[in-house]
């Protein structure tokens, strides 16, 4: 039974996690919130304080009525039955170990469908591990679960599934990888929970000295490689110092991650904090990412001889997120050739990112952007709130005038479309180069950009700069909307008001 300001967002045998007023704040709430966590005779079990909109609780079991109750209202739930409890200590694996890869896969092993895999409290290092269907895992509070980050004798994906799905990826491309470290395959409902930590092992060995190299035949790993799954849950767990992109889900359906913390080095290349690719039915909600690079990145695969992942990304809700530091906070492309549609960003909170909203594409890739929403959300010393740019200069031929020309060219496969861009209820403050920039193809402009309230102050500190990584572009300072090759159907409740169309 709900109260009002309590939603369940997720319910497993031994974690719940709510969320508290998320239609009144951002990421954060207003104030601390003390909480009561009862068993269902009245009994507590639990007390604490929530801060942020969504918490995560553990140490519940299963099959077992609980009741969260708050000044503001409470909810009355039930956690999920469970088959068994696997522990990874009665398989062997040990704190002082070296290497438990065996030991943990072996109690991977022994999960039967249904069942619960246990890492209680305690460092456990680790090779690849690959996860199967069915099943919960379990990463306690206290727990960290840690790639040793050689790739000596390291599994290596290929590029392909022998009847010839495409398995690795990188960049939107199918190319072996190095496996991660945790690794789910084809797996459906999958449950990854807790309250502890995933630590990807980046700053071990050599990953972030050869970002866009391969070496022994592959490319560098993620954290979390999620490839071919349905009904996936990841939620509470911490994920950091990863070799490259932390999460990633590809041709995945059915995705839940809520209350996740995504932490990697701020020079730590290319280590994107979750990114969807070639998926659908993705919520993302009460995350807190902090990263070398993209915060979310959302992709569709590229245009490539080798081919890659080759279905469209769709239907996303990102919510009640914190996304800090990275180059971009929601960024689409530049891999995005299978198309991106129906992506939902609301009351979330970008801190001190580089760019915000992100559209990224050029030609050669083909696709199409549409029915991008961003509302009701927060943008604090971000340089460029909103960026779109159909010159992005990615590529080794992405400075050629091929890619770069100002002049319209043919319409083909290969050109780009962006349309349907709905930004409501903005509040920018630290803006340096731009409120927002549209950078449309002449062949193939940004249609149907509609703006319905946006307030927006400047840093008084900021430099000229380039606003988008493209050719030909002047620097920016203060410099209101800029929009090129760009039609707008809607435009109120600019504050200040500034608008710079073609000239």
């Amino acid at each position: 039974m709900t109260d009002g300001p309590i939603q369940l967002l997720h319910l497993s045998s031994r974690t719940a996690t709510l969320s508290i007023e998320a239609d009144r704040h951002l990421f954060a709430l207003d104030r601390a919130l003390p909480w009561v966590l009862q068993l269902a005779d009245g009994t507590t079990l639990k007390t604490g304080s929530a801060t942020s909109v969504v918490l995560s609780l553990d140490g519940l079991e299963p099959k077992s009525e609980y009741r969260f109750s708050t000044a503001i209202g409470g909810i009355t739930f039930r956690t999920a039955d469970e088959t068994a409890l696997v522990d990874i200590r009665d398989h062997g694996a040990r704190p002082d170990s070296n290497d438990n890869t065996t030991a943990i896969q072996s109690a991977i092993a022994a999960v039967p469908a249904g069942g619960t895999l246990r890492l209680p409290a305690g460092s456990w290092t680790s090779g690849p591990l690959f996860l199967k269907s069915d099943m919960t895992l379990l990463i306690e509070e206290g727990a960290v679960l840690q790639d040793s980050g050689t790739r000596e004798g390291r599994r290596i994906l290929s590029s392909r599934h022998p009847e010839g799905r495409v398995l690795g990826t990188w960049e939107g491309v199918a190319e072996a990888c190095f496996a991660s470290l945790l690794n789910a395959i084809d797996c459906d409902n999958l449950t990854i929970c807790g309250q502890g930590i995933v630590d990807g092992g980046g700053d071990r060995g050599d990953w972030w000295t050869w970002p866009k190299e391969t070496r022994d035949g592959a490319r560098r790993p993620r954290t979390m490689f999620l490839s071919g799954c349905r009904h996936l849950t990841i939620a509470g767990i911490t994920v950091r110092n990863s070799p490259s992109w932390t999460v990633h889900p590809v041709l995945c359906e059915d995705v839940l991650a809520v209350g996740l913390t995504i932490r990697n080095h701020p020079d730590s290349p290319n280590t994107d904090g979750l990114n969807p690719e070639s998926s659908q039915n993705i919520r993302l909600v009460g995350l807190d990412i902090s990263v070398g690079d993209d915060c979310v990145a959302i992709k569709a695969g590229k245009r490539d001889p080798r081919g890659g992942p080759d279905r469209p990304t769709r239907n996303v809700e990102i919510r009640n997120c914190l996304m800090q530091r990275g180059h971009g906070a929601v960024v689409m492309g530049s891999e995005m050739s299978q198309g991106i549609s129906d992506v939902s960003i609301s009351r979330c909170h970008f801190f001190g990112t580089d760019r915000g909203l992100r559209i990224k594409t050029r030609r050669g890739r083909g696709g199409t952007v549409s029915k991008i929403s961003v509302h009701d959300c927060r943008m604090e010393d971000v340089a460029t709130p909103i960026a779109v740019n159909a010159f992005y200069f990615c590529d080794a031929d992405g400075r050629s005038d091929y890619v770069q020309s100002r002049t319209a060219l043919p319409v083909s496969l290969t050109t780009p479309k962006i349309e349907g861009i709905d930004i409501r209820n903005l509040e920018v403050s630290g803006a340096e180069t731009a409120a927002a920039v549209f950078y449309g193809l002449p062949e193939s402009t940004i249609d149907a950009v509609s703006i319905d309230g946006m307030s927006i102050a400047y840093s008084a500190d900021a430099k000229p700069a380039v606003p988008e990584m493209a050719c030909h572009l002047p620097e920016l300072r203060h410099a209101g909307i800029i929009a090129e090759n760009t039609n707008f159907s809607r435009i109120v409740g600019l504050s200040p008001a500034s608008i710079h169309p073609d000239p």
